[in-house]
């Protein structure tokens, strides 16, 4: 079979039309799970995008695979994806980014790769790559008679004072968004596929990723009237009392890397000015699904479309205004609450809604399953070959786990606010369907009843009432990570007879 695996950077798994939204256009994704299988409780491993994408690549967890933020290095002796489909034969091919910062052991300090996050995943062929500066993308609209000088005026809406939120279109067209020119670039590749061997092609797109800001006509698709509320507390400082990492949160998070030009904090964005970002959050995902649209029609006029297996997601979500907040990270479902949907052409389960939980490493194993490839470590996701077929597998997981690591390695910051070391700024969370317990390093825990307060606003860690259920779940959690140690060598024995190998 031919691979197609596409990631929307900071997509929120409730965001779709086939997720019940009733405000996402997403005509495509709706027909894609249609023809396959979408999972509606799927979630991300970590946050921000390099530990996001660590656990989805490598299906390791962050406790093992350690990549804790931006920049910290992937260690080179973990398999991926990449290299297992090199292994099988295919040749993957990047259009877009992985955020995976290069392991520097060996390397010379000069070396250009010890200088930057935004590395390419060993055993991708980067076909096109399109990091924060955007310059590929800069360049083509160059070509097309489009001069925007660098990144952040590309994101200026022309005729609007820098740091306003409004619904004032891009500079550029609706196709010629970061979006339009990676789905070209991937459909101009596919013609080159001479169809004697299968391909693979990871398209890793960008949207709806902030700065907020589309072009015409989806900067209007939705009017912010029409978005709803937000989940959080009646004020900012009712919310930071809820834990000091939400009062760390409100207190440093700027509005500059959400609205290109912006100065002050997100938290002090209006009412009006979360519903216009939400607005144009949602038109941002209009736009991807669009593009995602031309190139299925490009895979279904080349005839491939049924030989074709396509894994649709994200890294991790989006809060989008909710506890006063954009971006990613913590423990709020709004953070890590991704969207996936697998469409396998061997299989017949078709319009497929599963509700079980499935988790960000899970898809590492699938497409070794998919490829007939064997992981080189071993992976603590699990294939899901077999809710793609219609069936129910045996002994599956009744609640999800992610970790967010908050340290600052370079500038200290965290660590200079909190009074505490690196490897204390960490947290984990359990969450079963009623519960969900965050244990923190070196900060006070937090238990929620999800069925009573779904938006994660009333802590019981405290309550004597609740202490039983805080026991039981904090033991689950550390059952959780007795389990899943590296296994790799873990699940070998030397003997007599030579290396045996067990089953995790």
């Amino acid at each position: 079979m031919n691979i197609l695996l596409i990631t929307a950077d900071q997509w929120r798994g409730d965001c779709a039309g086939y997720a019940g939204h009733g405000l996402a256009r997403t005509p495509h994704l709706d027909g894609l799970a249609a023809d396959g299988v979408a999972f509606l409780n799927h979630y991300a491993q970590a946050a921000p995008c390099s530990p996001a994408r660590a656990g989805l690549y490598t299906g390791l967890y962050q406790m093992n695979n350690r990549v804790c933020r931006n920049g910290s290095p992937l260690a080179d002796r973990f398999d991926n994806i990449a290299r297992a489909a090199r292994r099988a034969g295919y040749d993957p091919t990047l259009f877009g980014y992985t955020d995976v910062s290069p392991d520097p052991t060996g390397k010379a300090p000069d070396d250009p790769d010890n200088f930057t996050y935004e590395g390419v995943l060993p055993g991708f062929t980067a076909r096109v790559k399109l990091p924060e500066h955007e310059k590929p993308w800069l360049s083509w609209l160059r070509h097309q008679g489009l001069e925007l000088i660098d990144h952040d005026h590309a994101h200026l809406p022309p005729g609007v004072p820098p740091g306003t939120v409004s619904a004032a279109p891009a500079a550029y067209a609706a196709d010629q968004t970061q979006t339009a020119f990676l789905t070209g670039e991937c459909i101009r590749w596919l013609g080159e596929q001479d169809g004697d061997r299968p391909w693979f092609a990871h398209l890793s797109y960008l949207r709806p990723h902030p700065p907020f800001i589309v072009p015409a006509p989806y900067n209007t698709l939705i009017s912010p009237d029409e978005v709803g509320g937000f989940v959080r507390a009646a004020s900012p400082e009712a919310e930071a009392a809820g834990h000091p990492l939400l009062d760390f949160a409100l207190r440093f998070t700027g509005k500059g890397h959400f609205i290109a030009g912006a100065e002050g904090l997100v938290r002090d964005f209006t009412e009006a000015e979360f519903r216009q970002i939400k607005a144009t959050y949602l038109g941002m995902i209009a736009e991807v699904d669009a593009q995602m649209g031309r190139l299925f029609d490009a895979i279904k006029a080349r005839g491939a479309w049924d030989e074709t297996l396509i894994v649709f997601t994200s890294d991790h979500a989006e809060l989008m205004g909710d506890h006063y907040l954009l971006g990613k990270g913590g423990y709020f479902d709004g953070s890590q609450h991704i969207p996936l949907i697998i469409r396998d052409p061997r299989h017949t389960a078709r319009g497929r809604r599963v509700d079980a939980f499935t988790e960000a490493i899970d898809i590492f194993p699938t497409l070794l399953e998919a490829m007939g490839g064997t992981p080189l470590h071993h992976p603590d996701g699990r294939s899901l070959d077999r809710f793609v077929a219609g069936e129910e597998p045996a002994g599956w997981r009744d609640a999800v786990h992610w970790e967010f690591d908050f340290r600052e390695v370079a500038e200290q910051t965290t660590e200079a606010w909190f009074g505490l070391r690196s490897t204390q700024l960490n947290l984990a969370v359990i969450r079963t369907a009623k519960w969900k317990y965050v244990h923190f390093a070196a900060l006070p825990p937090l238990l929620f009843d999800l069925d009573a307060d779904p938006g994660n606003l009333c802590n019981l860690a405290d309550d004597p009432a609740h202490a039983p259920v805080r026991i039981e779940m904090a033991e689950r959690l550390l059952s959780w990570r007795a389990e899943h140690l590296d296994q790799t060598l873990a699940l070998m024995e030397l003997t007599a007879g030579g290396v045996v190998s067990g089953r995790g």
